[in-house]
């Protein structure tokens, strides 16, 4: 009985290890979120001044991502993913900024790379716990992940769109939205485009959804002289109601 304790206690430890590394990737591993309803407030967006922000980051990033989640300079690679068997067509590519690298993987993983040393920094998970215990086995992140400032937003097919620490990978918050197209930024909101045909404006200091609207296409918004745009449809951007 006491063999069969002590073995128990290393198979927990083990268990707990991998919580905090990748068993594949280096880099620490981040918790991904809890709540896993999306709350709508019914809140009109305040005032919106400026134009879409640059999410994409000011430095030139001539590093290159395959299907298989490999990540080149020229004919070098610097970083070796993990393939899957089943891959979303997507044009995903790495944003370069202050000496590091950020980009999503089919794998539902968000990464952070140092260009000078090639080490991976963090790792963090961008889909629900219930995708990989029986629910949807499509976890790809198609959407360019975008980097303001200290932080970094990034949506993926595995029902999670996530602010998350540009230094630590750290979670701030998650929405439970699959994200199939680039989602914009103006301001302190995000505009997202769900695989469900519904826009979502989500405050980007507290992850609250301020409201949501049918569209018909899913197609990446564009923000304009105070008007939201997706596809053919005009869409108010303080309530989230179609233009007519």
């Amino acid at each position: 009985m006491k063999k069969i304790f002590a073995l128990l206690s290393v198979v927990s430890l083990a268990m707990v290890g991998c919580a905090e590394h990748d068993p594949i990737l280096s880099g620490t591993r981040i918790d991904i979120f809890e709540n896993s309803d999306v709350k709508i407030e019914n809140k009109d967006v305040p005032q919106l001044s400026g134009q879409e922000k640059n999410i994409s980051g000011d430095e030139k990033c001539d590093y290159r991502q395959d299907t298989a989640n490999n990540i080149w300079r020229g004919d070098k690679k610097i970083f070796s993913g993990f393939a899957t068997g089943n891959i979303v067509k997507s044009n995903q590519s790495p944003i370069c900024m202050d000496g590091f690298l950020y980009t999503g993987l089919s794998t539902g993983e968000v990464i952070k790379i140092s260009t000078l040393t090639k080490d991976v920094i963090w790792v963090a998970d961008v889909f629900r716990d219930s995708n990989m215990t029986g629910g949807a086995s499509v976890v790809d992140i198609v959407a360019h992940v975008g980097v303001i400032g200290d932080y970094v937003y990034a949506g993926g097919l595995g029902d999670a769109f996530c602010k998350l620490s540009k230094h630590s990978g750290k979670k701030y918050w998650c929405v439970n939205i699959s994200v199939p197209v680039d989602f914009i930024m103006v301001d302190g909101f995000a505009f997202v485009v769900g695989a469900d045909s519904n826009l979502y404006a989500i405050n980007l200091k507290n992850g609250k959804v301020y409201w949501k609207t049918e569209i018909k296409t899913q197609i990446k918004p564009i923000y304009q002289n105070g008007v939201l745009t997706v596809g053919n449809q005009r869409i108010n951007y303080k309530n989230g109601k179609v233009v007519k």
